[in-house]
């Protein structure tokens, strides 16, 4: 039964999850048929192909398996990961895995450039079929779909919650609009419905051999988005999304067999869904091609969105520096901002428009990064079932990560021909993940901090016969049993010690939502231990905790590296220390109180 809530969350799935995936038919037939003639029988194998792509990469890989992994709220590749390794045995496989989610983190930052262009470029194409607007120019639509882009980006900074509210209701409309359009061109060529049976999509690849096989790359186009059901899981829980996606499938179905027959009707047709639509009514193609504007801004709100989590879960999870982060609500603490992940993308979007020009040119670069972030998933997938014995979701899991990986081969013919951008964008995060991971290792070595027994047994000699300054302070330490050197250097080497001292730890929980905080047994006199437990996905209010726990500090200390270096690789970990906020800062700490401790590095 569809009671009032589940309704209300089937129709946020339609604006949260389904914008991008929802918004492929504007491209996906137009740049197919661009590669192959438009004949009957290609007609029939790539409408086949479409139709079983969704329902293996989408249904069967997203909807069913990947959904059935973990709670609410778990979604992603660091998800994946955070999952599977707690069940290795080797550190060989944890270092893999962790490389593993750290190129599909990457590739998610090549998306998350890809898709905002050529949704918004292909919708804007679509005025050139308004008469009189027929011979705009080139340039002119892509600075239009620039226009749109940054005004877009920019709008991030106030936060979505105020008009995310219409998301669902507009692409409601979407589904509705190329559903029934969709039904209208199949009454006129019925025989279409045949390509639901997959014997098509065989013939078509049999007949056509290689070239049959590299047009796979273009055919997973209508599969673009759908990592965002796992990825946004936890917005709104798994139920509504997976009914919202049976109707988006029969939406998507309809419209791609009713852009086949009229295809088959009309084979000399480029802009597919445009011209389909202009030809059945030509009074409601205007407000139609509006309504396709808005549906790729939603597509690209849901992508930057998803970055947005996806950069968040990184820091949490230490794989990211600590950028700056803004919360957009007070309710919604999952809303958040990040400043510099928002103007990355917005200059790289940019950037692609101008380089590309055009969608069709553009889908020549999208689908590497997709099947690249499909394939991960689906080899993560399989060895989480294997390591729990489920054989049927193991195999089936096995089955659709063969067919990522056919996608996959089939999309590196892309590269030469402006594939190579989608690595470019995904290598720039992945140099920052990578060198900020084993800079932090390296650094955690530098810094040898204290034992915990040598720690206090000085402390315990100062407590008693130093002169202490009233009042609490607050210091923060990842694992209280090593004593980082700022703390050493503030008490043993400054003579600062306070009447109660509180050592604060953040300790990151398997699950990935949940927060508590709690004092430990005192390790000595004025000497206290506080336990922040956290889910790796949890926005945490530090300040608030502390408060909720009586803990009225007068001063808070925290460390500061200052590292020194001749090393190339330290020079730019140095650079992004300097450049992201410290810890205490981050966590948006009361910052009259707060207080840097120096320590200098050789690394």
């Amino acid at each position: 039964m569809f009671d009032r809530e589940t309704i209300c969350g089937v129709i946020k799935s339609f604006g949260l999850v389904f914008g991008d995936i929802g918004t492929s038919p504007i491209y996906t037939l137009a740049v197919i048929f661009l590669l192959t003639k438009p004949t009957e029988a290609h007609v029939m194998g790539i409408l086949s192909l479409i139709i079983w792509t969704l329902i293996t990469v989408v249904t069967v890989e997203y909807a069913w398996l990947a959904m059935s992994l973990g709670q609410k709220g778990e979604g992603g590749t660091i998800v994946l990961r955070e999952l599977l390794v707690p069940m290795l045995k080797s550190g060989r496989q944890v270092v893999f895995i962790t490389l593993l989610s750290f190129i599909g983190i990457s590739l998610l930052f090549g998306d998350g450039v890809i898709t905002p262009a050529i949704s918004i470029l292909s919708a804007v194409e679509g005025l050139t079929l308004v008469p009189g607007l027929e011979g705009t120019a080139t340039e002119t639509l892509v600075i239009i779909a620039a226009i749109i882009a940054i005004l877009l980006f920019t709008f991030q900074r106030k936060g979505t919650e105020k008009v995310a509210w219409t998301f669902g209701p507009l692409m409601v409309l979407w589904f509705i609009s190329i559903a029934a359009s969709g039904l209208v061109s199949i009454l006129h060529v019925p025989s279409v419905l045949q390509a639901v049976n997959p014997y098509y999509a065989v013939k078509f690849l049999l007949e056509n051999g290689v070239a049959g096989f590299f047009l796979l790359s273009q055919v997973i186009l209508c599969a673009t988005g759908g990592e965002a059901l796992y990825a946004d899981m936890g917005h709104l829980g798994k139920l509504p999304i997976i009914r919202a996606w049976y109707l988006v499938f029969f939406a998507l179905v309809l419209n791609y067999l009713g852009q086949g027959a009229f295809i088959i009707q009309h084979p000399e047709a480029k802009n597919v869904l445009f011209e389909m639509i202009f030809q059945q009514a030509q009074v409601l193609y205007i407000p139609f091609l509006i309504l396709s504007i808005f549906a790729t801004v939603i597509a690209s709100q849901a992508m930057i969105s998803g970055m947005f989590s996806i950069v968040y879960q990184g820091i949490t999870t230490r794989v990211l520096p600590m950028l700056k982060v803004d919360y957009m609500s007070s309710e919604l603490m999952s809303q958040i901002y990040i400043g510099v992940t928002n103007w990355f993308l917005l200059i790289s979007v940019l950037f692609v428009m101008f380089l590309f020009k055009q969608s069709h040119y553009l889908a020549e670069a999208y689908g590497l990064a997709v099947t690249g972030t499909m394939t991960l998933t689906g080899i993560m997938m399989t060895w989480i079932f294997y390591l729990r014995n489920n054989r049927l979701k193991t195999l089936a899991s096995l089955f659709v990560t063969l067919i990522d990986m056919a996608f996959l081969l089939s999309s590196l013919h892309k590269i030469p021909y402006g594939g190579y951008w989608s690595i470019v964008l995904a290598f720039i995060p992945f140099s920052i993940i990578m060198i900020y991971t084993s800079g932090q290792k390296r650094l955690s070595g530098a810094l040898k901090p204290m034992d915990l027994d040598v720690f206090l047994e000085k402390y315990n000699h100062m407590y008693k016969n130093a002169s202490k300054i009233k009042g609490t302070a607050l210091f923060f330490a990842r694992d209280v049993k090593k004593i980082p050197p700022y703390i050493v250097n503030t008490m043993f080497n400054n003579n600062i010690i306070y009447e109660d001292n509180i050592i604060v730890s953040l300790i990151k929980m398997d699950n990935p939502f949940g927060v508590s905080g709690s004092f430990k047994n005192n390790l000595a006199d004025g000497l206290r231990i506080f336990e922040i437990y956290m889910g790796y996905m949890e926005v945490v209010d530090v300040e608030k905790i502390l408060k909720a726990s009586e803990i009225n500090e007068k001063t808070i200390f925290y460390g500061i590296e200052d590292i020194v270096t001749e090393n190339i690789i330290w020079k730019i970990y140095s650079t992004i220390k300097k450049l992201t906020p410290a810890f205490v800062q981050f966590y948006k700490l009361p910052s009259h109180k707060i207080h840097g401790v120096i320590t200098r590095i050789e690394m």
